[in-house]
């Protein structure tokens, strides 16, 4: 009797066991057998000059599995546009990036395989890279000793850091080794220095990008009018000058080697005022350490709130022709008295 009461008692317990498991007591669950598959591919951008590159994108339809995904890729045409091939996406991840090199202008493809599916990123346009265009001048003839503004024009956008336009110019010209057009822009400006000359010269500015090259021609002639040009130049500034030599000479330099005249220049007339006026003639461009007195200025104190005094320096020249220049001045030129003449 017990026996009997023993072996129903386990085919009670054996029925309610399976019954909690067909109604979901257990926690076990059956893993995913799902296997992914390529979704789609994407660039970014879709246009691009020959010589850059765009950042692609390829898609799982589920995350990868342990190990990651291996996705093969390749371009319908790799005279326009290369790419590395084969990607990995992570484990877990269903997405992975890729670049894509341009090499010549044309229309590309990009296909993305894995697991025996494939798919075709949209069309990828590669357009020419830039290329120098052109080299324009400001004026087309200059006086020897003036300026011109160059212009340097791309035949497209410069790409992503510029593009450094080589640059080269002779005798009597100068420009600098390169101008770089910003990214994006078309064109650039640079600055031509000239040097006075006798007669007129033809200089050739040239350029070069991108296995293009370009260039203009200036015509840099002598003057036709005497003018007058200088400047002063102090121990530490410019436009300053200090007294020295007890209150006899200025320590600074005015310099007239940028004037220019239609004939040599024979004579520059300089005067320099502060209280009174001095005046003094050089057969050369420089005068150095001017004279004066203490005389010349006016008596201390500075003025209220100063730290020097204004002087105005003005300078004219003739040339061995009869021609004379107009005068020409620098107002305002500081005069430190350094602790003389009383100050």
């Amino acid at each position: 009797m017990n026996r009997r009461v023993t072996l129903v008692t386990l085919a009670t317990t054996v029925v309610a066991t399976l019954a909690m498991i067909q109604c979901g007591g257990s926690p076990s669950t059956t893993p995913s057998t799902t296997t992914p598959s390529i979704s789609g591919v994407a660039l970014n951008p879709t246009s691009v000059a020959a010589g850059g590159s765009s950042q692609g994108t390829v898609s799982l339809t589920a995350p990868a599995a342990t190990g990651g995904a291996s996705i093969s890729l390749s371009s319908s045409n790799v005279t326009v546009a290369t790419v590395q091939t084969p990607v990995t996406i992570q484990a877990g991840s269903s997405s992975g990036t890729f670049t894509v090199a341009t090499v010549a202008a044309g229309t590309v493809t990009i296909t993305a395989s894995f697991n025996g599916t494939s798919s075709q990123s949209p069309s990828l346009t590669v357009t020419p890279s830039a290329r120098l265009s052109s080299i324009s001048l400001s004026a087309s003839s200059v006086v020897g000793g003036d300026q011109v503004t160059g212009t340097v024009t791309l035949t497209g956008a410069a790409p992503a850091g510029g593009a450094v336009v080589s640059l080269s110019g002779g005798d009597p010209v100068t420009v600098p080794t390169s101008v770089t057009v910003p990214a994006g822009s078309t064109s650039a400006t640079f600055t031509i220095s000239t040097r006075a000359v006798g007669g007129t010269i033809s200089a050739t500015i040239g350029g070069s990008y991108g296995g293009a090259s370009a260039s203009a021609v200036l015509a840099v002639t002598k003057p036709t009018v005497a003018t007058a040009s200088f400047g002063v130049t102090g121990p530490s500034q410019t436009e300053t000058c200090n007294l020295s030599n007890t209150g006899n000479t200025l320590n600074c330099t005015f310099d007239g080697r940028t004037s220019s005249a239609p004939g040599t220049i024979v004579a520059w007339d300089w005067t320099y005022t502060v209280k009174t006026m001095l005046a003094q003639t050089t057969s050369g461009p420089v005068l150095t350490m001017p004279a004066v007195s203490c005389a010349w200025i006016p008596p201390p104190p500075l003025p209220i709130g100063g730290e020097w005094l204004d002087m105005t320096v003005t300078l004219k020249v003739h040339d061995d022709q009869g021609n004379v220049s107009a005068e020409v001045a620098h107002r305002g030129v500081r005069l430190l008295p350094q602790g003389m003449c009383g100050y």
